[in-house]
């Protein structure tokens, strides 16, 4: 979608104006609003959220508020599309920057995922298939998965979601993160290297032969998260070498070799959590991205908290949502200038809504 140029009265605008104005137009809108803030925004869009949290987490609040007008959603847009389906008509749900995409969701589309189907339709029982896209995808994907009797799947869920799924049927698609699809996969027991193949899909077949296909229990799609991608092997040797008796927790979208070589993996609530409950003096690597390591090592001034990768890993999408873009929103509300509303047909969101709630449900 297109985002129309801030206007220089915004852009223009020092950090602590902009951060006054917030908070003097957030209390003159009262509970009008709602503002929700990803793990992965700066820290100048964090403090004024009204609630926290990853992709399932917030999925879950943006219901919270029945009364609110407004869902202010600060995080990329598969997310404020998952918030407009999962909240009444009554409400709006705003992204503060329309610009503020997701390169991993953007790795699978419709017209591939398509494809995909009805060449798998072709060499097997699809009926014996059930799709599960990560939550980290498009609204009319979801509704694809939603038309076949399948799930949506955080990194919270995605063990359960993908039992569930196996439990309907054979197979699972999972798109379109391969690295979370693998892991979750070793993690129920899966070996990846006999019950998985990858989908390209840029090539017949994925890429794969039709008896690889009929073999396999995991279809994975050829997709990754650039941030969680960087971690690597060497990263954690190192920091291992630096801080004997470090503990290492890395996301599930980073490489199998690199989850093999933690101590431990899981989405960022669960990261969070461990960093906050574990025991003053503790040192921890965290293999995630750098706004919430940076959040959690202030957080946490009794621990050594550090991100694996030196060279600084920020979600260059979720950066997208600067301050002077949710002032910019705020006002306009106040002047009666509703702006990036988005809005997902009916068509799409019904479902899309079937998927969803089969996530809500899976735990």
């Amino acid at each position: 979608m297109y985002q129309t140029p801030l206007p220089l009265e915004y852009a223009s605008l020092g950090e602590d104006e902009t951060r006054a104005r917030i908070r003097a137009a957030k209390e003159r809108l009262g509970e009008r609003v709602v503002i929700l803030g990803h793990h992965y925004q700066r820290d100048e869009i964090i403090e004024h959220a009204d609630y926290r949290g990853d992709s399932y987490k917030l999925a879950k609040d943006a219901g919270a508020h029945a009364q609110a007008e407004f869902i202010i959603f600060c995080g990329v847009h598969f997310m404020a599309e998952s918030a407009d389906i999962l909240t009444p008509d009554h409400q709006q749900v705003i992204l503060p920057n329309l610009a503020a995409g997701c390169s991993m969701a953007d790795m699978a589309n419709n017209f591939q995922v398509q494809s995909c189907w009805k060449q798998l339709q072709a060499i097997t029982d699809v009926s014996k298939i059930i799709p599960v896209t990560y939550i980290n995808s498009a609204a009319n994907l979801k509704a694809f998965v939603g038309e076949r009797g399948g799930t949506v799947c955080t990194s919270t869920n995605a063990p359960a979601a993908v039992r569930w799924a196996l439990a309907q049927g054979e197979k699972v698609l999972f798109f379109p993160d391969q690295h979370l699809g693998r892991n979750t996969g070793v993690r129920l027991g899966y070996d990846p290297l006999v019950d998985m193949v990858l989908w390209d899909p840029f090539k017949p077949l994925g890429g794969n032969t039709a008896e690889a296909i009929q073999r396999a229990n995991f279809i994975l799609w050829k997709g990754h998260c650039s941030v969680h991608k960087r971690f690597t092997v060497e990263q954690i040797e190192k920091a291992r070498r630096t801080y004997p008796g470090v503990r290492v927790i890395v996301h599930p979208e980073c490489e199998l070799e690199v989850v093999q070589a933690s101590d431990e993996n899981g989405s960022t609530e669960y990261i969070l959590r461990q960093a906050t409950e574990a025991a003053s003096g503790s040192v921890l690597a965290i293999g995630t991205e750098i706004n919430l390591v940076n959040r959690l090592a202030k957080e946490n001034p009794d621990k050594t908290i550090f991100c694996l990768d030196p060279q600084i890993c920020p979600c260059s999408t979720m950066y997208r949502i600067h301050p002077s873009f949710l002032l910019w929103i705020l006002e306009g509300i106040e002047a009666g200038e509703v702006r990036n509303v988005v809005r997902v047909p009916d068509n799409i969101a019904e479902p899309a809504r079937v998927a969803l709630r089969q996530m809500l449900k899976v735990l």
